[in-house]
């Protein structure tokens, strides 16, 4: 009876550490929708449909793609792509991103053109073309309250060491940390190496200018965004969307999934021996008697 109860917390506490997981990846971040409209049932409608299934059914293999559907006539042709946050594995890329096409529906019905960013991934569709073009335009801009004043330049320093690396790094998908305080920038998939450096420096240099002594910072722009928090962030906001935890490949914080992975298969080997030899025995003494 004991060993259920234990398996049975085991399984709460798991469940409600991948809900909290999955609630953070899916928590929506902006949407918008272009004003040009279809008509329902028609051929772009279609086309649109097939477009965004190609989507759903590409996160399940890669954490970006884009594609181009044709049609009969130029007005039917749809763009469109999605992009998930590089540290995502494929099985949360995949949920991430049918949440997001299934939001660009209520969000968007009818309309073209629509884009979702979610925390965790991002989807985009148009009737115009929009791939392989940089945009360094403004999307979302979020600072959050300013540190305490004894910690503002011991803050602000650490944020632009971190957002320093952030820049020398290479590659869509960056992470840094210094001290409490850490970040992470992405481009979107379609960017060259240069105009994802463009991008980003870009967002980069407005986060630092705008966001001042903030104790966290969001610049989303067209086509990339940059991000920091520091380590009472997630405090301070309730928990969830500065804290970070899951995106910066934190050597401690692996180290702790690994560990308590490897109790819980001690805990569940030995819990699988004490009932063998409990039924061992029963088996002796009945036949001892």
């Amino acid at each position: 009876m004991m060993i259920m109860i234990f398996f049975l917390i085991i399984t709460i506490s798991l469940s409600s550490q991948f809900q909290a997981v999955s609630s953070s990846i899916d928590s929506f971040v902006f949407g918008g929708c272009t004003q040009q409209k279809y008509t329902p049932d028609s051929p772009y409608e279609s086309n649109l449909n097939s477009l965004l299934t190609s989507l759903v059914n590409s996160a399940t293999y890669s954490s970006y793609n884009n594609f181009t559907i044709l049609g009969s006539s130029p007005q039917d042709v749809v763009y469109g792509l999605y992009q998930c946050r590089g540290d995502l594995s494929m099985p949360d890329c995949a949920t991430c991103v049918a949440r997001a096409v299934s939001q660009t529906g209520s969000l968007c019905p009818t309309a073209c053109g629509g884009a979702v960013q979610l925390q965790g991934c991002y989807v985009k569709y148009d009737n115009a073309t929009f791939l392989g073009v940089e945009d360094k335009n403004v999307v979302l801009k979020k600072c959050g309250p300013s540190v305490e004043y004894d910690k503002e330049a011991e803050i602000v320093g650490r944020r632009d060491a971190m957002m320093g690396g952030l820049m020398s790094g290479g590659g869509a998908f960056r992470v840094g940390g210094s001290g409490e305080v850490q970040g992470l920038a992405q481009c979107v998939g379609d960017l060259s190496a240069g105009e994802c450096q463009d991008c980003l420096s870009a967002a980069i240099g407005r986060l630092k200018t705008e966001c001042g002594a903030a104790n966290y910072g969001d610049m989303y722009l067209g086509k990339c965004y940059a991000r920091f928090s520091t380590s009472a962030t997630a405090a301070d906001t309730g928990g969830g969307d500065h804290s970070f935890a899951k995106s910066h490949n934190d050597k401690s914080s692996n180290d702790g999934e690994k560990t308590f992975a490897i109790i819980i298969g001690l805990l569940a080997g030995i819990a699988l021996l004490i009932i063998f030899f409990a039924f061992l025995r029963k088996v002796v003494d009945r036949n001892g008697k």
